[in-house]
């Protein structure tokens, strides 16, 4: 037999609530209660996303926020799945075989007959968040191609703008002939990086002017 009769295990006592935490995070204000190495964890996985998709303004951070806070739940909607199954496989069973591959599905299969309901609950919520994650990338994504064609357009501009300031024998000054209301409703770069990155695109050109066997290699290696 796989499983023999053990003593009862003392009752497991209440946790002890200093052992949890409770934290608002600073990206959505929102008051999450748990223990400091999952706290750690979560603000560790945030990170990574907000690292990684690089979110530029408010509205794009909280979208990146929400991408994380998915993929957060995802990841523990299949933790719970894992100890249903892993409750199911620590209980003994009416029927054994002595093998411990055999028994273990046996275990399985009682789990699933007995909580079948719950873990297709279980994954339709799962579904659901995915469903919600994929929308938020896509909005996120589009968001962000927006700003970057705004950008790349601003740059273009103004680089025209300094050739012209230059031809005349003047100097561009941003604050003054870059307004504000000549950019898009979703900017969020300074008029000063605008003028860098132009000045930027301005000195490749003329680079790739005086030096072009050059410039073409680097088309090549690019």
């Amino acid at each position: 037999m796989l499983y023999e009769q053990t003593a009862a295990a003392p009752a497991r006592k209440p946790a002890d609530p200093r052992a949890l935490n409770a934290f608002r995070h600073g990206l959505t204000g929102q008051v999450h209660i748990s223990t400091p190495a999952d706290q750690a964890a979560y603000d560790k996985h945030c990170r990574g996303y907000h690292e990684s998709l690089a979110p530029v303004g408010a509205v794009e951070a909280d979208l990146v926020q929400a991408i994380a806070d998915g993929r957060w739940q995802l990841n523990r909607a299949a933790a719970i799945e894992d100890d249903i199954f892993a409750l199911g496989v620590g209980q003994p069973g009416e029927h054994t075989s002595g093998a411990p591959e055999v028994d273990v599905a046996f275990a399985q299969a009682r789990v699933w007959l007995a909580d079948g309901h719950k873990l297709q609950l279980l994954g339709l919520y799962a579904h659901r968040i995915q469903r919600r994650v994929e929308n938020n990338l896509k909005m996120l994504r589009e968001m962000q191609q927006e700003r970057k064609a705004a950008l790349k357009q601003a740059v273009e501009e103004t680089a025209l703008l300094m050739q012209l300031a230059e031809s005349k024998g003047e100097t561009y000054h941003p604050e003054r002939d870059l307004p504000r209301a000549a950019l898009p409703p979703q900017f969020d770069f300074s008029k000063s990086g605008i003028v860098r990155l132009a000045a930027h695109q301005l000195s490749l050109v003329e680079a790739k002017r005086e030096f072009p066997v050059a410039a073409r290699l680097l088309g090549l290696a690019a």
